[in-house]
């Protein structure tokens, strides 16, 4: 174990976490190393969170892509609808703190979802609705189409 503990987080970051799992088990706290834990801690909670929000963009997009081509609406399209509505239910049945952050993901994923939904149908923005036309219920809901 002693060969790993002094290892730095930048040379072996596998060698670097397993050490710090071992000094977590031995409860010898004074041998973390809190600076780099704690930076690792905020990264991993920046990842779930950006994680969230494209997955609530990806089902946006998709959503108007099917409002504004009900003609080109394909497997693929429905498939991408079906996992990320789970995954989003998912996500906040693991971390329930989400779950009161939905609409302000909702809000700030809308403008994204418009420009990627643009790009991919070739129709102008101008073409998409100004405001959300989705309501969060609809978002979740299973059977839900445009």
């Amino acid at each position: 174990m002693d060969d790993h503990i002094n290892t730095d987080h930048d040379t072996d970051f596998l060698i670097w976490t397993n050490a710090q799992i071992e000094l977590l088990r031995a409860k010898q706290f004074d041998r973390l190393d809190l600076d780099n834990i704690v930076e690792e801690l905020e990264s991993m909670a920046r990842a779930e969170r950006r994680e969230f929000k494209h997955r609530i963009e990806q089902l946006i997009m998709h959503l108007l892509k099917c409002q504004l081509q009900p003609d080109h609406i394909s497997g693929s399209w429905l498939g991408t609808i079906t996992e990320q509505r789970h995954c989003i239910t998912d996500l906040m049945e693991e971390m329930p703190s989400l779950k009161p952050q939905l609409d302000a993901y909702i809000t700030r994923s809308y403008a994204h979802a418009v420009a990627r939904a643009a790009d991919e149908t070739h129709l102008p923005k101008s073409t998409f609705p100004a405001t959300m036309p989705f309501t969060k219920d609809q978002l979740l809901d299973p059977d839900y189409l445009p």
